[in-house]
């Protein structure tokens, strides 16, 4: 057991690319945590996926030793956490179990975004911050101009921030120093009952699930037997140990450790994120403060383009769901797509990421029908429910009104793309609330419908300013609006798949688009195709594939012009008999195409 204070428990946050892998690996590197061979670049990204898209996603965790200029040893645990909103709730867990954080700033582009966002969550966790200058080794480097915007935009003292570069390995044993020197040791009592903050859980084919804890009070040996105090669980703890980046096993952890235990548990759903874990015989009175829950925003089904491979899809989804409890799902059937599964997800980036990982781990083509997100519907005999997929809308005339939800985003851009930014947001029903200068970046706050952020405001933004502008939000809660379905229909036949909810004023103009979409992408018929866009019983917005045509007159040659009319009319009586009982065929690729909506 370490002494309390030899102990330093730290983040590093930062925006998307700011570069927190890299000084997480530099960090490793410098105190030979890792033999040489065996290190790589983005060392704690362990997911291909993390590693392609140089993302990280998972919070990962790594114990350092380093000996300080005091001749001390000290033992520094690090949580490298994601920048990327969608994974924020990993990034708010990670905060509660440590005291202090290295706030990374690219010295190139300043302050963006999420570095707001996560410095927001550092500062709610009380946590002491150090800023870290990134990237000083490149040529368009500014450390004035950007220590200067962490004081006016974010108001914390960046006289004496750290000059780094994580690349080149300049500045990466000042930070070590600082992190021994500037930030908090944890307190704890190792005498006190056993409390244990349980910050995230996996599942491993050959221990069952680990679960990581961060210790607050009391000693967890080998042997003890447990209890989660919001589940109820009891285990007896079966491994102990702690991550330099692999696994290496200990007989006890003291207060202000960080490490993990095996206990044969069989699912991750029985390990809550945020639970308090005490000994079963003379444990904790109460629970540590929880988080809260992460609540699915963003709804899509998914089906598997070979309706064959559903079983697959199946314990595919099962044994994602296995590692990240944020992920929900349950089974759905579509007249269109036949079986699949309605997913809840955190964000865009969650959806791609998973669905992502079941194309390529799982190795299923899918379908993913258009994202959208939880309404509540007020009925007008007074009841409530939540509304998960459009198709499911019950008739109008019973409903009073629907809320929808609403975020306030915040968006940094530099000046002279303002004005594209501020239409885009008034385009989507935006409400602007504030709008303040950082140097010749504009940081605009806005509040925005998340039905017309999900469906592809991202995509928009990045190209509206060139990349430059970064985006961040959080949930604002429910507002009512004059919201409506919008169901296609093709030759009379609605298509579950393809019904939207749509604000009123803007359904004229989404069910054209999607009509003439459609019109371009089923294929013709022997019969007229009639493409329509609805509102209840009323179209709004109609299209007509034409039909193909034989030549049934080619074998009239001369005689009386009323042999040609007998034949035509002859035709269009089997034409129109044919629309009757003809079934049109959609393929796959015009479903796909057809949700991939504004491109």
């Amino acid at each position: 057991m370490t002494e309390l204070s030899r102990i330093r428990n730290f983040s590093i946050v930062a925006h998307i690319d700011h570069g927190k892998s890299t000084l997480a690996d530099r960090l490793i590197q410098s105190t030979n945590t890792v033999s040489e061979r065996e290190m790589k670049e983005q060392l704690l990204d362990a997911m291909d996926i993390e590693r392609e898209r140089g993302i990280t996603i998972k919070a990962n965790t790594v114990r350092i030793e380093y000996i300080a200029d005091d001749g001390e040893l000290y033992v520094l645990n690090l949580i490298d956490t994601p920048g990327h909103v969608d994974f924020a709730y990993e990034v708010s867990r990670s905060m509660r179990a440590v005291e202090g954080s290295l706030l990374v700033v690219d010295s190139t582009q300043g302050v963006e975004a999420q570095t707001l966002a996560n410095v927001y969550q550092a500062i709610e966790a009380d946590h002491e911050i150090v800023p870290v200058l990134n990237k000083i080794d490149l040529p368009a480097a500014d450390c004035e101009r950007v220590a200067e915007q962490i004081e006016d935009v974010i108001g914390i003292d960046a006289s004496d921030a750290l000059r780094v570069s994580a690349k080149s390995g300049i500045g990466i044993k000042e930070t070590l120093e600082a992190i021994v020197t500037r930030l908090p040791a944890p307190g704890g009592d190792a005498a006190a009952p056993l409390k244990a903050m349980l910050v995230d859980s996996w599942y491993d084919a050959y221990l069952g699930v680990v679960v990581l804890i961060r210790v607050m009070d009391g000693v967890i040996r080998k042997g003890d037997r447990i209890v989660m105090m919001g589940t109820g669980g009891k285990y007896p703890v079966e491994r102990l140990g702690v991550f330099r980046p692999a696994m290496q096993n200990v007989d006890e952890l003291g207060p202000g450790e960080i490490g993990f235990f095996t206990a044969s548990i069989k699912q991750v759903r029985d390990t809550r994120v945020g639970d308090t874990i005490t000994h079963e015989k003379k444990g904790a009175d109460k629970p540590l403060p929880g988080f809260k829950p992460s609540v699915p925003v963003v709804f899509c089904g998914l089906f598997p383009v070979d309706s064959a491979e559903f079983e697959d899809l199946r314990s595919a989804i099962e044994k994602l769901a296995l590692n990240d409890a944020s992920f929900s799902y349950e089974m759905e059937t579509s007249a269109a797509l036949g079986f699949g599964f309605r997913c809840g997800f955190l964000g865009l980036l969650h959806l791609e990421v998973i669905r992502d990982r079941l194309e390529r781990e799982y190795d299923i083509e899918l379908i993913t029908t258009a994202p959208s997100v939880v309404y509540h519907l007020f009925m007008k005999d007074g009841s409530q429910t939540e509304l998960h997929n459009p198709a499911d809308m019950p008739d109008p005339s019973i409903v009073s009104h629907v809320e929808e939800p609403r975020i306030k985003a915040t968006i940094m851009v530099p000046d002279e793309y303002l004005g594209d930014v501020l239409k885009l947001c008034q385009d989507r029903r935006g409400i602007q609330l504030d709008l303040t200068y950082a140097g010749s970046r504009a940081m605009v706050v806005y509040d925005l419908p998340l039905n017309e952020v999900v469906f592809d405001f991202y995509d928009r933004l990045k190209s509206v300013t060139k990349g430059y502008a970064s985006f961040d939000y959080q949930m604002e809660g429910y507002r009512e609006d004059n919201l409506v379905k919008m169901q296609i229909l093709v030759n009379d036949e609605p298509v579950d798949a393809l019904s939207m909810m749509v604000h009123r004023d803007r359904a004229e103009m989404r069910g054209r688009a999607m009509c003439e979409k459609l019109k371009d992408l089923i294929p013709r018929h022997m019969f007229k195709i009639p493409i329509q866009a609805a509102i209840g019983g009323k179209v709004i917005a109609r299209e007509t594939l034409s039909a193909m045509r034989k030549d049934v007159t080619a074998k009239c040659y001369g005689g009386d012009a009323t042999r040609k009319k007998k034949l035509l009319e002859k035709q269009k009586a089997g034409k129109k008999k044919m629309r009757q009982f003809g079934k049109v065929e959609i393929p796959q690729e015009a479903f796909i195409s057809a949700l991939k909506m504004d491109e």
